[in-house]
């Protein structure tokens, strides 16, 4: 069974309010491809990743005009992907969502949203994803409320096999300090928008601990905008968000484990397995940066798992198929990461 985590750049600016495919010579939300060149790459991309499951962060708008699961399911016929069914959870308050493509061939897949939804005062104990999570992070004794702008996906599976499985689809990040005025006041809106993002990984780690003390075997998968080593704050919080999410200071069964966290982390001298790739603000230079990760339970590591960053300047199969090494450039300034298992 192969599991892929996709962060498609403005993939809604792609269809029209009815889910359709604008497949024209105009400019794409990236920057200098055109929509056509950006659908032909994507149907390129997902075409060779053949996954059984692909989380796609950064999905098509899901609201009273527009539903993100008519979208992805038209795209899927398109270019005839035997993912061809959607799915999303709760919806976001933006234009990016966070929806599953799946082979309903392979696999059965419900939204099965866990914890109890709570009213404005919120819980201190994993509520629901679209509730407020209660957190005194300062030690003030002023509990702050947190909310996620794009609520986890949380899914219920079950294999051809019959084997069950719990995944969580993530999209977390820190929001640039926009309006600042001036640097110190930057600096601390940047440390604000920080500790927000740790307060969110901190209620996903609640939820992992319920799921690894019931027994379930869990996939929690997704964009983090966050990485070991990566943090410029990490001084400040004695570790990443990612640290938290996978548990590194837990006993080993109740870790999670993802191959290409833990070479970032060993590997501190050399080069680093990335994700991401963005051009910076002098666009005469590109930033790599590993931010998608597929981490797996301690039971699923007997599954002969197989992780892969379909990147095309390090993986040799990408870079050396010159119509998949330039569609993976085009489609998106992420690369799926995908998970091959045994199940």
């Amino acid at each position: 069974m192969r599991i892929v985590t996709y962060n498609v750049e403005w993939f809604n600016s792609l269809f029209d309010d009815d889910g359709r495919l604008i497949d024209d010579a105009a400019l794409s939300g990236r920057r200098d491809v055109t929509r056509h060149q950006q659908i032909a790459a994507l149907g390129v991309v997902f075409a060779a990743l053949d996954g059984d499951a692909v989380l796609v962060v950064e999905a098509p708008d899901q609201s009273r005009r527009r539903s993100c699961v008519r979208a992805l399911e038209g795209f899927a016929h398109r270019f005839g992907l035997r993912a061809n069914r959607a799915l999303i959870g709760f919806a976001s308050d933006s234009q990016q969502e966070i929806a599953l493509l799946y082979d309903p061939a392979a696999l059965s897949v419900i939204h099965d949203p866990q914890g109890e939804p709570t009213g404005k005062r919120g819980s201190e104990n994993a509520p629901r994803f679209d509730g407020v999570f209660r957190i005194d992070l300062d030690l003030d004794g002023t509990p702050e409320l947190v909310t996620f702008a794009r609520p986890p996906l949380e899914l219920l599976i079950e294999t051809i096999s019959g084997k069950i499985l719990r995944m969580i689809g993530v999209h977390v990040k820190s929001k640039a300090p926009h309006g600042a005025r001036g640097p110190d006041e930057g600096l601390r809106l940047s440390i604000e928008n920080r500790r927000k993002q740790y307060a969110q990984c901190l209620w996903l780690r609640q939820r992992i601990d319920d799921h690894i003390a019931a027994g379930d075997p869990l996939i929690v998968l997704g964009d983090f905008n966050d990485g070991p080593g990566l943090e410029e704050f990490e001084h400040l919080f004695s570790r990443s968000a990612v640290d938290i999410v996978l548990g590194w200071d837990r006993a080993p069964k109740a870790r999670l484990y993802d191959h290409h966290a833990r070479l970032a982390l060993a590997n501190r001298t050399a080069a680093a397995p990335v994700s991401a790739r963005f051009l910076m603000p002098d666009e005469q230079h590109y930033f790599s940066a590993l931010l998608d990760y597929i981490m797996i339970s301690e039971d699923l590591r007997q599954h002969q798992p197989v992780w892969r960053i379909w990147y095309p300047f390090d993986d040799a199969g990408c870079y050396g198929d010159p119509l998949l090494r330039e569609a993976l450039l085009l489609a998106s300034d992420h690369f799926p990461v995908s998970l091959d298992l045994v199940i």
